[in-house]
């Protein structure tokens, strides 16, 4: 049976299908997944064993001209491409219309979520079949069950399989995922400083990265402050990845980087402030959440309502560095002792 997968972004959705492509081919041996996805995470989509092939897009840099010849020449390179393999049946995992838009490049059947469980339920209207699914479940648990219902097994949610192996444990990098879009996910650069000097008095080697402008701001204030922090300039995902694998703990923000590192069984603490960590955090065998238990939280709001613009928001009083480290220290101290 062979199957395209539609699941184009964010990092976080991407990285939230893993477990259920893991079910489907132990559910299926003779299972071929070929994925459709954004072109700027292609590599990690690529990260998963048992995914035949990537086949990129660029829905992202095609909105900003979608007439130019260009963007006409790659759209017509992605249909030729799809419509040239004999997919059994089209996955849309993402129930997006822009999802079933380029679903229906690959003129097979397509099914997904129905247009109670889609987040954009026009959607469903294009699949031949469409499944409901409870809105209140864990995003994996969602992606899972439609895995299941769409194929035809029932996923065994008591255990989890990223599919994902991690390459070695022998480094002491922790890395600090400090970047976010939201004004709200981000935590204290003071705060982060003060982590970086609780891991480095206990032999570990803390590493900021950047992704752009603003984060290398962050990046460089906390490397400066504290001796011993190692600051990676922008660094390609596939290389980060590989990285990230191999670190001995990593702590983050509610960001791409954070549940992959969740997936890949390395030691995670989480930092939730604004989002929901019930329904978007991150799973793995590792991976623990510190979220803020002030009145005002959580806002699901990308700017805060009550000091917007401040340094430290209401939301961070209940989430201090002593908090997080001992979250990390149990969860390093449990990884030594696992078998």
């Amino acid at each position: 049976m062979k199957v395209l997968l539609v699941k184009t972004s964010s990092m976080g959705d991407v990285i939230h299908t893993f477990a259920a492509v893991t079910d489907a081919l132990a559910a299926l041996p003779d299972l071929t997944i070929d994925w459709l996805v954004e072109e700027g995470f292609a590599d990690i989509a690529r990260l998963h064993p048992g995914v035949r092939r990537v086949v990129p897009v660029a829905v992202r840099r095609w909105r900003k001209a979608l007439l130019a010849a260009q963007t006409r020449a790659e759209i017509g390179a992605v249909k030729n491409l799809l419509r040239h393999e004999t997919y059994d049946v089209v996955l849309d995992a993402q129930g997006l219309v822009k999802s079933a838009w380029l679903a229906r490049f690959a003129r097979r059947p397509i099914e997904g979520f129905d247009g109670s469980s889609a987040r954009e339920w026009p959607a469903s209207l294009v699949y031949a079949r469409a499944h409901p699914v409870a809105r209140e479940a864990h995003a994996v648990e969602r992606t899972r069950r439609l895995f299941g219902a769409v194929l035809g097994y029932e996923p065994d949610l008591a255990h989890f399989a990223s599919g994902l192996e991690r390459a070695g444990e022998g480094s002491a990098e922790v890395f600090l995922l400090h970047g976010t879009t939201w004004a709200t996910k981000r935590w204290p650069t003071v705060h982060w400083i003060e982590l970086a000097r609780l891991l480095v008095a206990r032999g570990l080697t803390p590493v900021v990265t950047q992704a752009d402008a603003a984060e290398e701001v962050v990046a460089t204030a906390i490397a400066a402050a504290v001796p011993g922090v190692v600051h990676l300039a922008k660094t390609k995902l596939g290389v980060l990845a590989e990285r990230i694998a191999a670190a001995r703990a990593v702590v983050g923000v509610d960001t791409g980087l954070t549940h992959l590192s969740a997936a890949f069984g390395v030691p995670t603490v989480a930092l939730f402030s604004s989002t929901v960590p019930g329904l978007t955090g991150p799973v793995g065998q590792a991976a623990d959440v510190v979220a803020s238990t002030a009145d005002c939280a959580p806002c699901r709001a990308r700017t805060c309502r009550i000091t917007p613009g401040a340094a430290v928001l209401p939301c961070h009083d209940s989430m201090r560095p002593a908090r997080v480290v001992e979250t990390l220290d149990r969860l390093i101290a449990a990884r030594k002792v696992a078998p």
